[in-house]
């Protein structure tokens, strides 16, 4: 299974660095992981509507270039589909007894996704209606994607 987190900025945190590290170690036993960080976009504090509408479109562009044909595309979206960890990791596994070989995750930036990327998503996925940072939302998701194979493999996980 080929995985990739596509997201929009770098990660400057030392902390977040290393918790991103870790579970990339990790994974490397279930999967083939790429994280690819596209550049953000500098968005004033008191943007408009439109303001903000066109640093998603500029991100989106750069996104785009990374999502393959065939993939399977997930969003993480606060408004996206809430799973716990068992049924995640249930659809992953659906995903792989399927066949699909490459999926790709993609974490917007500061103020979220340009709807075109939404809509080449075959899922939304929401970890909650509270905000993270999106930088946050990385490690958040390589924890869930790597507890998710621990519990398709049944290998003991911390509950």
């Amino acid at each position: 299974m080929n995985i990739d987190i596509l997201c929009v900025g770098k990660i400057k945190e030392k902390y977040l660095s290393d918790a991103i590290s870790e579970y990339s170690k990790r994974l490397s036993r279930y999967c083939t992981l790429k994280i690819i960080e596209v550049a953000d976009e500098k968005t004033d504090e008191n943007a408009s509507e439109t303001a903000c509408d066109k640093v998603r479109s500029l991100e989106a562009e750069r996104l785009k270039k990374y999502i393959k044909t065939g993939a399977y595309v997930i969003t993480l979206e606060i408004d996206g589909k809430q799973l716990d960890s068992v049924s995640f990791s249930n659809c992953l596994s659906k995903l792989m007894v399927d066949g699909v070989s490459d999926i790709q995750f993609v974490i917007g930036g500061s103020i979220g996704l340009h709807n075109s990327i939404s809509e080449l998503a075959k899922m939304h996925l929401s970890f909650s209606k509270m905000t993270f940072p999106h930088q946050l939302m990385r490690v958040i998701l390589l924890e869930q994607i790597y507890r998710a194979y621990r519990i398709k493999n049944n290998e003991p996980y911390h509950k």
